[in-house]
């Protein structure tokens, strides 16, 4: 998750022989290197050349245990690219798990960038692009994710916040709620955290695409609602700024979609946890997104929701 474009403190080189041979393949010229912080399941690296610059994207192996196809992602970040939402793909070394972008230049987004004027109308905007673009190569099901995270979880023994399985009814409600009122699923990034948003002032582009597949477009705004800590009244203007005009049920479709969000990727903090060799604290990442979820889910507005998500606007 999350591959912002954020330059090391020195900007130093740190590219090792053989991976700076590895560009050369791909691209075929000398280069500067600098490390791109940010990245929770990948290694990512600014490349310089005479001709432009451009990001190695190095996935790290121990995320195999993600739910994350190295080959649909590489096609989904070229059908978003070449819809211009996201960067172009120059090349790729399958073998070696690693994949060459074009470099996006603008401002990496935090969550205290929404509050700007105009940010979120962009970020409205950016997200009805890629819906509007080319469908994806796979379908992504938050729900059905979940389980398998869930199963895999208790087949090696990790460890899960107290309480975790408390809330698999509410889930299933959830579930049943949605399919009240049927949507047309579309080309969905379904990850979009602050850093995955570039701001180029006119617009604003989207990045990493690990967990990219067809989808219902009411995740992408909840699960930005979620992982961007917007409050409701900016989730609000989110949804109007994307339909055209506020929409109840469609409000109610995003928070229930971030809800689901935020308690699948709980899951994900957990095996990240066990597995990963990047230096990151998941425990405390996602005991804050299951904390949050607990909170809706004793809420008086699930309810609500639930019975909103089924109504006409």
């Amino acid at each position: 998750m999350g591959m912002g474009y954020e330059l090391g403190r020195r900007g130093e080189p740190v590219l090792p022989d053989e991976l700076r041979d590895r560009f050369e393949v791909l691209h075929g010229r000398p280069c500067q290197v600098a490390e791109l912080h940010g990245g929770l399941t990948n290694r990512n690296l600014k490349v310089t050349t005479e001709d432009g610059s451009y990001v190695m994207r190095i996935s790290d192996p121990s995320s195999a245990a993600l739910a994350i196809d190295r080959d649909n992602e590489h096609s989904n970040t070229s059908i978003a690219g070449e819809d211009g939402v996201g960067a172009p793909v120059i090349g790729r070394l399958r073998e070696d798990d690693i994949m060459l972008l074009g470099f996006i230049e603008g401002r990496t987004l935090s969550p205290e960038d929404f509050a700007l004027p105009g940010v979120i109308e962009r970020v409205a905007a950016a997200c009805r692009r890629l819906h509007q673009g080319d469908r994806f190569v796979n379908d992504f099901d938050m729900f059905d994710i979940r389980k398998g995270y869930l199963r895999l979880i208790g087949e090696r023994g990790y460890r899960l916040p107290v309480g975790y399985t408390d809330f698999e009814t509410q889930t299933e409600q959830i579930r049943r709620s949605m399919t009240a009122r049927s949507e047309p699923t579309v080309a969905c990034n379904n990850d979009l955290l602050a850093a995955n948003f570039i701001d180029q002032g006119d617009r604003v582009r989207v990045i990493d695409y690990e967990y990219a597949g067809n989808n219902d477009a009411c995740f992408e705004l909840g699960n930005t609602w979620s992982e961007c800590h917007l409050t409701d009244d900016q989730l609000e203007l989110l949804i109007t700024s994307y339909y055209g005009r506020p929409l109840r049920n469609k409000m109610a479709r995003a928070r229930l979609h971030g809800l689901v969000s935020m308690y699948g990727w709980t899951l994900w903090a957990s095996i990240q946890d066990a597995t990963s060799a990047i230096e990151f604290d998941y425990w405390s990442w996602g005991l804050e997104k299951y904390e949050r979820a607990v909170e809706l889910f004793a809420s008086p507005d699930f309810d609500r929701l639930l019975d909103e998500v089924q109504r006409p606007d």
